[in-house]
């Protein structure tokens, strides 16, 4: 299973390919065959975890670019 995972300005986080998504009970959503989903990144969605482009509408600020994070320190 792979998937790429875009944070767009301003916006939600893109992700594309295959996709299974599950709650914390261990739950599968039924994504109704989608290999393309926009997840919230405002917090301000009326169908959380999903996009529902309510982040244009708060005027929702947020870039991200790329970069590398520091290495995982080791646990001892």
């Amino acid at each position: 299973m792979s998937a790429k995972i875009t944070v767009n300005n301003n916006g939600s986080l893109r992700i594309e390919g295959e996709i299974e998504l599950f709650d914390s009970n261990g739950n599968k959503f039924d994504l109704g065959g989608r290999e393309k989903i926009g997840f919230c990144r405002c917090g301000e969605s009326k169908n959380k975890p999903f996009c529902d482009g309510t982040h244009r509408e708060i005027n929702f600020q947020s870039v991200c670019e790329a970069r590398a994070l520091p290495p995982i320190e080791k646990k001892i």
